[in-house]
């Protein structure tokens, strides 16, 4: 009985042939260089070979594993807070109200702000030890994977078609089994296409995340991010060059390894009516298929987690924040005014830090520099806007073309824009431009694949009856795009937008005070505003730029992104 349970337990029986026993080698090599890691993290922060950093490139194959191993931990932290956060606010529309107002505030917080405040907490948990700098620097990687998945799920939870709703109802199935039998699989296309864009976008701010300072006192802990600051400090590009090279090999193999499999197995989820075109087999897949004890605790462990999610969980949400078919006004004016008073408590709590310790006029000049910041802002998001939704359609309309642009896209997401400091400083000292206009593609490089991944994913997940249907009535051209592709990934593109533009925010503290050597470059913006408060060590005024930038986040997605997003989860879901 227990293989007609587990159909793995009889394949198990099998003896491993070839490929089990290569793949069992490449495994075990893997657990011991994790034990081998690991083993570093629980020396005291005082020995100074755990944080010593040597720019010799044979190095690099251990600081990459170990650059590595951050992001893919804080992957796996991003993807519980977004199952969770994003979840709650989808559930709830009350909850909604106070949710994402602070997922906007939360994506516009630089990485530099989450480092400040949340350092010296993981050095208490394991004081004196290397772990409590590595989980530091974990959590500031997660600050640059979370929000944009969270927003992808929210939205996904959102979109979802009426009719697979009313089967579930009509099912009877419970709010767990929803949960792992619509919900989650409707939104795996845009979430892994975010998953990819979020080690992008870990790479981007490594540099900054294995810096980690407390008082006087910083460590770079080993990897790639402190091998490439150590380069850039001493002007070595030799050095650089073996960097590039290093994330180039390391792109490459979780491509091969993790997210080509995961974006195949994510195609079986598309929503549609009709077959559609289907990607070749990865590799890897290939090869699991060709073991006997691998594929057989593949097959266990599938079956192990069926049975997790056919479990008849139900859950429900507090009564205040619970949401219902007939809205109730005053339970909705009575949570308003709980949000509205929370939002005044801790404006009063800035307040009273910051008064007595700033001038009228600081808050004048961070306020202009916002608005010069936000200029930027929105020329960058129409300029990436123009250039990559006809791109991310193209490729997400053909898996055999995306199959080969994966990993090149990834790796130009991944690139950290220290890397372009460089040039940029030698270019604009040397034909000297306007660094408010030239260093203005710096905030971008990072952003614009927040565009252009929603959007793969968007044409990704278009069900392919729909686009039967366009060729049967002979749509094409402009109308082609007016009437089926954009309203097909609007809701993606929407999503895209919002973290985009958090991340050019970000962005603009690197972006708009640049060091190369004896050269330093500085463009205005409430970016440089922040930089030389954190510099000068002028706390509150730091606080002042992060508080000002945070404003104009959430005003901006207030005011255009949030409008936008609520036509697009009415007019334009499947």
């Amino acid at each position: 009985m227990s293989e007609t349970v587990f159909p793995a337990l009889a394949s198990r029986r099998r003896l491993p042939n070839l490929f089990d026993l290569v793949s069992i080698a490449v495994v075990f090599a893997a657990l011991v260089a994790v034990v081998h890691v690991t083993r570093g993290t629980l020396v005291p922060l005082d020995d100074r070979y755990a944080h010593a950093v040597s720019l010799d490139p044979w190095n690099l194959p251990a600081y990459a594993f170990r650059t590595t191993l951050r992001m893919l931990l804080a992957l796996a932290a991003a993807l519980f807070f977004t199952f969770t956060y994003a979840t709650w606010a989808a559930k709830s529309r009350r909850a909604a109200m106070l949710l994402i107002p602070m997922l906007d505030i939360l994506q516009s917080v630089p990485i530099l702000g989450f480092l400040t405040f949340t350092v010296v907490f993981f050095m208490n948990l394991f004081p004196g030890q290397v772990l409590g700098a590595e989980l530091a620097s974990i959590f500031a990687i997660f600050t640059s994977q979370a929000w944009n998945m969270a927003f992808s799920f929210y939205q996904s939870l959102t979109t979802l078609p009426g009719d697979l709703v009313e089967a579930t109802r009509a099912f009877r199935l419970s709010p767990w089994q929803r949960f792992w039998k619509l919900e989650v699989p409707f939104a795996m296309p845009g979430l892994v296409w975010n998953a990819m864009m979020s080690m992008s976008g870990g790479w981007f701010f490594v540099v900054a995340s294995e810096a980690v300072s407390v008082g006087d006192n910083t460590w770079m802990l080993p990897g790639i991010g402190s091998y490439v600051a150590l380069a850039l400090r001493q002007q070595d590009m030799a050095a650089i060059g073996y960097a590039i090279l290093a994330m180039a090999v390391v792109i490459l193999l979780y491509d091969q390894l993790l997210f080509r499999p995961l974006v195949a197995w994510s195609e079986k989820f598309r929503f549609e009516t009709t077959q559609g075109s289907t990607s070749e087999e990865p590799w890897l897949l290939r090869l699991l298929r060709r073991t006997a004890w691998l594929r057989a605790g593949s097959e266990l462990l599938a079956s192990g987690f069926n049975a997790f999610t056919n479990l008849r969980i139900g859950f429900r949400l507090p009564r205040l924040i619970r949401a219902s078919n007939q809205p109730s006004r005053i339970v909705d004016m009575l949570w308003g005014l709980i949000v509205f008073a929370m939002l005044v408590w801790c404006a009063w709590h800035i307040y009273a830090f910051l008064s007595g310790r700033i001038a009228p006029s600081d808050v004048l000049q961070a306020v202009l520099m916002g608005c010069i910041t936000m200029l930027r802002v929105i020329v960058l998001m129409i300029v990436a806007t123009l250039i990559w939704v006809p791109i991310g359609v193209a490729i997400g309309l053909r898996p055999h073309v995306a199959r080969f642009v994966q990993p090149l896209v990834q790796f130009l997401a991944a690139f950290p824009a220290n890397l372009f400091f460089p040039l940029f400083v030698l270019v604009i000292a040397r034909f000297s431009l306007n660094p408010d206009i030239w260093l203005t593609p710096l905030m971008i490089l990072g952003a614009q694949w927040y565009i252009m991944f929603n959007v793969i994913a968007g044409a990704a997940a278009f069900p392919g009856d729909m686009q039967e249907a366009a060729r049967g009535f002979h749509i094409r051209g402009f109308l082609w795009w007016r009437r089926v592709i954009l309203p097909g990934i609007f809701p993606y593109y929407i999503t895209g937008a919002i973290t985009a533009s958090g991340g050019a925010w970000n962005a603009a503290i690197v972006s708009e005070v640049v060091t190369w050597g004896p050269n330093t470059l500085q463009a205005h913006g409430l970016g440089r505003f922040i930089a030389d408060a954190s510099a000068d060590g002028n706390w509150p005024r730091t606080i002042l730029g992060v508080a000002v930038m945070s404003a104009f986040v959430v005003g901006f997605n207030r005011a255009l992104w949030k409008p936008l997003f609520n036509f697009a989860t009415r007019r334009l879901t499947y």
